[in-house]
């Protein structure tokens, strides 16, 4: 399965006499899927399908769906409200009467405001049941094509992710054969620090500095930080070889990642190790970055 990013849009339209429509899906980073559907009015049936196939076919993101119909050649009728038009022609009649006007005549009458009103004609319940049913097959080659290009877009991402993962791994095992870390280059730092100091204080006792020494030793010692480094390397290449909705597992990686090269500069006791861990905390923040991007 291919790896996918969160980012994406698509468009497609459709048809079936007297309507037409227009679908738009766009996609943005998100923690997890928050579906923005809006139907055209009078269509209001398809939402709750078109929700869940977007639903099953994405799994992170934000998306924003639009279906926009339009009715063409729709068919105008005029109606008339006849108790309106009573009313007023009754009223227009009365008041000629009393102040001896001339009398209301059918074409003022009509003109009034309410009494005629322009109706389109509506649709039969087959036409539109008809018509629900082509929007979502139009819907369906909307999501097909926001995959497609997620799909790409998270194959460009997969090999940045690769480059930077190659990178750590090779970082680290270049602080693993660091000279800095061999046993005669600790002991000669120790045994300097340890002659340092006992000509410093003559009355130190030369066994406890040894002991103090090897402590710091132990504790400065990085086998821990690197091995771990080495194995969420490998966990997140497993990950882009799996493929699939990989984005939340891949960050929570980088931030382990992040915290292994943090505990190696904050041990290392050598200016070329920190130099190392220096350059592995900034691929990490890169590669948690990218990771971020990942459906």
């Amino acid at each position: 399965m291919n790896v996918a990013s969160m980012t994406g849009f698509a468009r497609a339209q459709g048809a079936l006499a007297p309507w037409r429509w227009t679908v738009e899906i766009k996609c943005v980073n998100a923690k997890g899927l928050d579906l923005r559907l809006r139907a055209p009015p009078g269509f209001d049936r398809i939402e709750t399908e078109a929700r869940a196939r977007l639903g099953k076919a994405l799994s992170r993101g934000t998306v924003f769906a639009n279906i926009s119909a339009v009715r063409e050649g729709a068919s105008v009728t005029a109606r008339i409200d006849a108790t309106l038009l009573g009313e007023i022609a009754a009223a227009a009649q009365a008041a000629a009467e009393r102040f001896a006007l001339a009398p209301p005549t059918l074409d003022g009458l009509l003109a009034v405001r309410g009494v005629v009103e322009a109706v389109e004609a509506a649709d039969d319940e087959a036409t539109l049941a008809a018509t629900a049913a082509a929007m979502l097959n139009t819907f369906d080659e909307a999501i097909a094509a926001v995959i497609a290009m997620r799909r790409g877009e998270g194959e460009a991402l997969r090999k940045v992710l690769v480059e930077r993962l190659d990178a750590i791994a090779a970082l680290t095992q270049a602080a693993d054969s660091n000279p800095a870390r061999r046993p005669e280059a600790v002991r000669g730092r120790l045994a300097a620090s340890v002659a340092a100091l006992a000509g410093a204080a003559r009355g130190l006792d030369e066994a406890r500095l040894h002991q103090e020494a090897l402590l710091l030793a132990a504790k400065a010692d990085i086998r821990e930080e690197l091995d771990r480094l080495h194995a969420h390397v490998a966990a997140a290449r497993a990950l882009l070889a799996e493929g699939g909705p990989t984005g939340r597992r891949l960050d929570f990686l980088a931030q382990e990642l992040a915290r292994e090269a943090n505990t190696l500069c904050a041990k290392a006791n050598d200016v070329s190790l920190t130099a190392q861990g220096m350059e592995l905390r900034v691929q990490i923040e890169q590669l948690r970055e990218q990771a971020q991007n990942i459906e």
